[in-house]
């Protein structure tokens, strides 16, 4: 069966019957995984090889977004994983010994590529290129590891490195960049007004930075300089002129979650609008069966760029590297206590 166009989410922590027969029917190149879906590693590798076996594909990508922070879906109350810290700490660190944040940023992020890989789970939503400004709503706040672009561009490297290290992929996000929305894209539209060349200066460096990452999740945001109707995600002058030639990304262009409420028009509008914009893959997230057959039936078979680029992104993932775990433990005991 052809593959389509879209990475699902499902509703707990096993896959019902009917989520079974979904799968094996419509064969979403991935899956993405929440709390709700996350009880113990053997469950969660249950989980993950269910879907796997559901869509016939051993290789089939299955993603989290573990940042760490607020935003870490293995991890506290759960006994089983660790309490990682936000993005912004490295930033802090990097203040006064920019050495050891580096070095600190590459050692978690080694530490929770070995969770996620025990799981199964084999790309990672991270790391966050946005670069907050003054003013902006706190969505983004300290997951961004600077407000510094330069500091942004060598910490999130850093940070990719060891997740790259243990095996997991890195998706960046969210291009052309979220730093200035002053609402959060999960309840509403943000507008961003920034000129063309603010946001060249600021937003789009780090991104640049990033033009071979392997895959990149767009923004839910409207840039009034950049196209003043279409958010990022719908917009096929953003995505054509910014994303893919001023920024020059080459890898898996992936929509934010459509079930967020900041795109305008029904869920099958936005699915078809994202890909007749230039998206290469459509992301859901909430796991809600009736919403996930829209997704599917508004889904294409992913074929051409986009086939090349999703087998690109597979085929660029390493075996996880040996590293020094006692030292890697102790530069993280550092930053969470610190």
């Amino acid at each position: 069966m052809k593959i389509r166009s879209f990475i699902s989410g499902c509703d707990s922590t096993t896959l019902s019957h009917d989520e079974v027969v979904f799968f094996r029917e419509n064969n979403p190149w991935g899956l993405i995984l929440f709390k709700r879906n996350c009880e113990t590693p053997t469950q969660l590798k249950t989980l993950t090889s269910a879907f796997r076996e559901a869509v016939g594909r051993k290789d089939a990508p299955v993603f989290i977004d573990q940042e760490g922070g607020r935003v870490q879906r293995l991890g506290p109350p759960s006994n089983y994983w660790k309490k990682y810290p936000p993005g912004r700490a490295y930033g802090d660190l990097y203040g006064s010994n920019p050495m050891a944040a580096l070095r600190t940023a590459r050692h978690v992020g080694r530490l929770m590529a070995e969770d996620l890989i025990e799981a199964g789970i084999t790309a990672n939503c991270l790391p966050v290129l946005d670069v907050p400004q003054p003013g902006s709503h706190d969505v983004i706040g300290n997951r961004a590891y600077s407000m510094n672009i330069e500091q942004v561009m060598a910490l999130a490297r850093a940070h990719a490195a060891g997740f790259v290290d243990g095996g997991v992929l890195p998706v960046v996000k969210h291009i052309p960049g979220h730093g200035r929305a002053e609402v959060d894209s999960h309840l509403d539209l943000p507008v961003v007004k920034a000129t063309r060349d603010e946001l060249e200066k600021t937003d789009f460096p780090p991104f640049a930075a990033f033009a071979d990452a392997p895959m990149a999740m767009t923004a839910h945001v409207i840039y009034t300089a950049l196209d003043k109707v279409h958010p990022a995600t719908l917009s096929k002058k953003i995505i054509k002129i910014i994303i893919r030639q001023n920024i020059g990304f080459r890898g898996l262009l992936m929509t934010d979650d459509l079930s967020m409420r900041a795109l305008p028009g029904t869920l099958p509008d936005k699915c078809t609008s994202a890909l007749a914009a230039g998206c290469d893959m459509l992301l859901h997230c909430n796991g809600k069966l009736d919403e996930m057959r829209e997704v599917a039936a508004a889904s294409v078979e992913l074929k051409g760029k986009a086939l090349r680029r999703a087998k690109a992104a597979l085929k660029s993932a390493r075996k996880p590297q040996p590293f020094d775990r006692s030292a890697a433990l102790r530069d993280l005991e550092r930053i969470v206590s610190s």
